[in-house]
């Protein structure tokens, strides 16, 4: 099953690409109004308003059979710890060896924003990102589906 974090997420449409492809089931969670197109292997899962609603919902269901497609770091982490296979929008992996810099890197910017240090956000989204990831998940479902016991 592939899980996005649905808000704010610019590759939705590679993602049921890809989905399609391999047969694998998309959830897309949100927690406003969000069209998903009407097929059977994608659906949206509205939560309520509350904070961390919909990081909440996917990390209760992260598993190893999953991939989930988040920018959320603190979200990847505890997907990651979960056994999850997890995605960046820009194709970058996210696994045990390279969660802790990831969280340790979010928490240093955080602290640079707030001292007025750093101002500004991540590069905007490229194709390259949108490349990257689609080849990403492209690997990552192939691995998913090969790791499946044989019926």
């Amino acid at each position: 099953m592939i899980l996005v974090d649905g808000d704010a997420c610019p590759v939705k449409e590679e993602a049921y690409r890809v989905a399609r492809r391999y047969n694998l089931p998309v959830r897309v969670v949100t927690n406003s109004f969000l069209r998903v197109p009407q097929e059977a292997l994608i659906e949206r899962i509205l939560v309520d308003s509350g904070f961390d609603a919909a990081d909440n919902w996917i990390a209760e269901r992260a598993d190893p059979s999953t991939i989930v497609i988040t920018a959320d770091i603190l979200l990847a982490d505890r997907c990651v710890k979960a056994g999850a296979t997890v995605l960046g929008p820009n194709g970058r992996a996210f696994d045990t060896q390279s969660i802790g810099s990831a969280v340790a890197t979010r928490a240093l910017m955080e602290d640079l924003r707030a001292m007025d240090a750093v101002r500004g956000g991540p590069p905007p989204f490229s194709k390259a990102d949108r490349s990257n990831f689609l080849s990403a998940l492209d690997q990552a479902a192939n691995r998913l589906i090969r790791s499946r016991p044989s019926a």
